[in-house]
This record gives C-alpha cells, structure tokens and sequence, in this order.
C-alpha cells in the first residue's frame, strides 16, 4: 500500500474526532484533505494538527450541503477514500430541529456518495453511533444486537445513513465501514487539539471540565434511579485517539481489499462500562478538584447502559483500546485548563 499516495478527504476534519483522525492518518504518512463548513468548529484547530505533526493538511471550507459545490471538489481532486465525519450531533436539537438534522445528515451523505460513485472513489468509512441500538437487550452489546426504532431524528440519522450506505454497496463498485462509536472523551496528549464544545456543551465529560473551571455553576446528573449499581446510567467512554486509531485500521482494510463484505460495521468502545458517578469520581481523582454537581430527573431519551462488545474490531481490525477512562479525563482537564 503507497501511503504516500493515498489522499483521503475528512469531511468534518476540523470536528472533534475529525482532527484526532487527521492526525493518525498523517502520522501513517497519508496525505489530507479536510472539508469543513466551520458552523461547529474552529479554523484554529487546522493550526493545532499542524503543530502536532508538522503537515499542514489541505483545507477546503464548503458546505456539503451545496450539491455544486460537492461535485466542483470531486472534480478539482483526485482522492482515494473518504472519511465521513459531518454531521449535526445534539440529540436535544434534533428533536427540536428535525428537518435541519435530516438535511444536514441525509442530504449531504447521499451528495457525497452520488460524487463518489461517478468519480470511481470507493473507499468510504461512516462515523456511526452505539445509538442505532437504543437499549439494547443484553449486554455486552454486539454488532448482532437488533436495530431499535431511533429514539430521535439524530439516532434515526446515523440509520438511515447506514442503510443508505449498504444500498449503495449493493449498486455500484463502493466499500464501506461504519464505525458505531460509543461514547468519544479526551484529547490528544500534545493538548493542542481535544473536544471544544461552541456554546453549552452536549455531552458529560466537557460539562465536568467546564464545571471544574468555573465555568458552569454546576453539573447535572439526570438520574439516580436506574437500575444500576449506583442508580447513575452507564456509558461506555473511549479515548479520542483510540477511536481515531480505529478509522486507521477501517481504511486500511478498505485500501488493501481485506474486508469480508462490501458493507461492514464494527462497535468502536472499550468494553466497559462506566456509571456517571464513577466518571465524577475518576475525574475529581485525576484532577484533584471537587465538583459541584447536583442530582435531577431523567432526561427523556436517556438509555440505562450501553457498552460495546468489541470483539469483533479486536480480531478484524487487528484494533484494541489502550488508554484508560483515567488518561482520557486527565487529557481532557489539562485541554480545559488550556482554554481558560
């Protein structure tokens, strides 16, 4: 495989895990280039990636949602295989905005796919969720567990994208991997990229941070009363490089013809989980500060627990996590003390 000419476009490169995988590919001595329309990110992370491994990757600022544009790229630029990270997030959002979640999600996944086929590019790595399971039945969840009716427009998203993808596969010359992530915390060890949230942040782990820094009054667990060991609900957390390290091993199965079908998903997690007062404690552990954080109701859409069973990545992907919930909290402490 000449890496050195294998070019990948990372749609959402500038996004959390986006700029995490960039670095990994161009660490691997694949060459980049990133797409991003800068509505939920920052231009200043391009800087981050550079400082971190000395290339500066191509940057194109589009909005995938423009059809002429799309085809305009895939006309200027000859590229290899395609990583798709864009996409709107918040599940809370999506329930409020669901039309702009199936624009922002549908619409510029199947532009993509449409310039792809035409322009022989046929390498594709989907960023999929843990979310398509809903609460699963058993647990460890496997890449067997039956597709639950989404519990939101975004869920229902990462759905119908993959479906989607798969009938794609089914028509034409594409190869595909979806990647369902479970729950994404941390930064990169340099601290000159990690998870910066643009407003109030969605997820547990930069509310905490935020939280520890003053930022935020307090933080909110919603709910003690699940049925778990400490009545908090359970997540499985995986460190951002260790997530992006998967997308490496994804595309390299693609580009060497490895995989076993034309359409494959693999769980991306640790394996274990992790209840919301555990991660309080880990992270007061790591950080050696108390957080102010206050017991409410449920959040309607919450599941009780949710982690992967990742045997699958393990011995396809030849992918193991590595790093802790410890190092992921401790990397995330230090990215926040940064911001400050």
């Amino acid at each position: 495989m000449n890496k050195e000419k294998t070019k990948i476009l990372v749609t959402g490169g500038l996004g959390f895990i986006g700029s995490h995988t960039v670095v990994e590919l161009q660490n691997e001595g694949f060459e980049v280039v990133i797409i991003d329309d800068l509505s939920n990110s920052k231009i200043e992370v391009l800087d981050g990636i550079t400082s971190i491994t000395g290339i500066k990757p191509e940057f194109v600022q589009l909005d995938l949602k423009d059809k002429n544009l799309v085809k305009d790229f895939f006309e200027n630029h000859k590229i290899n295989g395609v990583i798709h990270f864009a996409a709107s997030k918040a599940v809370g959002e999506s329930v409020e905005q669901p039309l702009k979640y199936y624009e922002n999600n549908i619409a510029t996944l199947v532009y993509l796919l449409q310039e792809m086929v035409k322009n022989e590019v046929y390498n594709f790595i989907f960023s999929s969720s843990c979310t398509v399971y809903g609460q699963a039945d058993e647990l460890p969840i496997t890449e067997n567990a039956p597709i639950k009716s989404a519990e939101s427009p975004y869920g229902n998203t990462k759905q119908m994208g993959e479906e989607i993808i798969t009938d794609t596969t089914k028509a034409s010359n594409l190869q595909a991997i979806a990647l369902r992530y479970f729950n994404p915390i941390g930064g990169h060890e340099s601290i000159k990229i990690g998870e910066l949230p643009i407003g109030v942040p969605q997820n547990l782990i930069p509310f905490v941070t935020q939280t520890a820094a003053g930022i935020r009054k307090e933080l909110l667990v919603f709910g003690d009363d699940y049925p778990t060991d400490d009545g908090t609900a359970i997540r499985d957390y995986i460190h951002v490089v260790d997530l992006a390290k998967a997308h490496i091993s994804a595309l390299k199965r693609l580009i060497t013809e490895s995989n076993k079908n034309k359409m494959e998903f693999f769980n991306i997690g640790t394996g274990k989980g992790s209840s919301v007062l555990e991660v309080i404690k880990a992270f007061e552990k790591v950080s050696n500060k108390k957080l102010n954080y206050k017991i409410v109701g449920r959040r309607e859409g919450d599941i009780v627990s949710a982690y992967a069973d990742t045997t699958l990545a393990n011995n396809e992907l030849d992918w193991y996590a590595k790093l802790t919930l410890e190092d992921a909290l401790e990397s995330a402490w230090k990215w926040q003390l940064k911001q400050v």
